[in-house]
């Protein structure tokens, strides 16, 4: 399967992504196999890294800055950096995979259900659904003694997050699958009449495009990370009353700083817009709908920050009875019928990689740049729309095969990089890709997370 089905797929995602702009030539080298799967696993990840790196040496060319004669992926690149959590060291020391022990799937009486708990809050609201006190043992017996619908309902109407696990064609059939997976993988619309706002070219892409990042746990800052790497100047925001996870608060600040901000208090709200009417890009994660009371409605954002480009991000999209629904990739997987076609008879499966994270990750990153191009061509305020469920019905439209084994990387790939940081030297994958023959980086030491100013440099 990891021959040339990339292509198709990169031509799908530029599509959309990057529109009517010239699409420039991807050169992928080394050997297939890295991300083994029943799916399309590797090829769409070198579609998505690929839309984006594609997409930054366009932007360069519509700024005035130099043609790309070159662009080239990695495949064993990519795939570290689709599992670059895994890589991650602080002082040599690992973070582990990253899930929480309550998160997991666990057998009910009708079949499978996967939870997550990786947030104290959401663990809260699981125990509190189930009637438990925390103990393995404790909830997976509760959890046996019930349907999976009915553990999916009460754990969400808890505060929870929980999925039942269905097949792709129960998950099509069901009305949220239905609303999920009947939008365009990357939903576009431009709003008003704003000027076009000239860009000068910089040394790399996107030098000197400002994006604040308003992300969290692994998509969202999956691109606004390789939007710093293409040069941009990113700053995360996150409230201060729920801190990030310790993994997350370093792999997802590479190459950006990071500030806390309570956008709930007056002061706040007004930082916030302030910093709006210095950005070029937004980025969210947020559910559908849940910044609407801070004026972030896409109509706010063309009245108030005019030319601004808006990529939102969600697990469900933003359509049908899951639109406000919270969610993860883990998740996604279980509800949309990954997790059976990764499975066996007896229990489901899981992708070798985050698939869903990161590659909506990179989507959202050429989204990005290709509104950031079209913008400086015409005008307008730009919003784009993208979610994990659709990007799992682009998945799962695929070809599927059996898994072909994985191959082994070494200890000394290239794609393993060093960073300063107040807690030691951060061992990290390197962003995948080079323009002309060079790489692309880290641009700046990791900030410690939620100790930047919430301004401007």
């Amino acid at each position: 399967m990891t021959g040339q089905l990339w292509r198709d797929l990169l031509d799908e995602a530029w599509a959309v992504a990057a529109g009517d702009l010239p699409q420039p030539e991807l050169e992928v080298t080394g050997e297939a196999g890295q991300l083994p799967s029943r799916l399309a696993v590797e090829d769409m990840a070198i579609a998505c890294a690929g839309s984006a790196l594609l997409a930054g040496a366009a932007l360069q060319q519509v700024r005035g800055g130099p043609a790309i004669r070159t662009a080239r992926l990695d495949r064993s690149w990519v795939a570290a950096a689709f599992r670059s959590e895994r890589y991650l060291r602080v002082d040599g020391r690992p973070f582990g995979d990253g899930f929480a022990p309550l998160s997991r799937f666990w057998r009910t009486a009708d079949g499978f259900v996967r939870t997550h708990a990786n947030y104290p809050w959401h663990r809260e609201a699981l125990l509190r659904a189930l009637g438990c006190t925390g103990e393995q043992e404790e909830v997976a017996a509760a959890i046996a003694s019930c349907g999976s619908a009915d553990l999916e309902a009460r754990i969400v109407a808890a505060g929870g997050i929980a999925a039942a696990v269905r097949s792709s064609a129960e998950w099509l059939a069901s009305a949220p699958g239905h609303a999920a997976g009947n939008v365009p993988l990357i939903s576009d619309a431009t709003i008003g009449d704003a000027p076009a706002r000239g860009r000068a070219p910089g040394a790399r892409p996107a030098e000197g495009i400002r994006v604040l990042d308003l992300t969290r746990v692994i998509a969202g800052p999956v691109a606004t990370r390789y939007l710093a790497a293409l040069g941009a100047d990113v700053l995360r925001i996150d409230p201060p009353s729920h801190p990030e996870l310790p993994l997350h608060a370093v792999d997802g600040l590479l190459g950006k700083r990071s500030a806390a901000l309570d956008f709930g208090t007056a002061q706040g709200l007004a930082a916030l817009h302030e910093l709006l009417d210095g950005a070029d890009v937004l980025v969210h994660g947020y559910r559908p709908h849940a910044l609407d009371r801070f004026w972030l409605t896409p109509e706010d954002l063309a009245e108030r920050h005019a030319g601004l480009v808006c990529v939102s991000l969600s697990a469900w999209g933003d359509r049908g009875p899951w639109g406000n629904r919270r969610g993860f990739d883990s998740i996604v997987q279980a509800a949309s019928g990954i997790a059976v076609a990764e499975g066996s008879a007896s229990a489901p499966g899981a992708l070798p990689c985050q698939l869903l994270d990161h590659g909506t990750g990179y989507l959202c990153a050429a989204a990005a740049l290709g509104s950031l191009a079209a913008q400086q061509a015409g005008g307008g305020t730009h919003v784009r729309t993208l979610s994990l469920a659709r990007t799992s019905r682009w998945l799962l439209a695929q070809p599927h095969s059996a898994a072909a084994a994985p191959t082994t990387a070494t200890a000394d790939a290239p794609w393993r990089c060093t960073l300063d940081s107040a807690d030691g030297p951060v061992t990290t994958i390197a962003p995948p890709g080079e323009l002309d023959g060079h790489g692309l980086s880290w641009p700046r030491p990791l900030s410690r997370y939620g100790t930047d100013a919430p301004a401007w440099a």
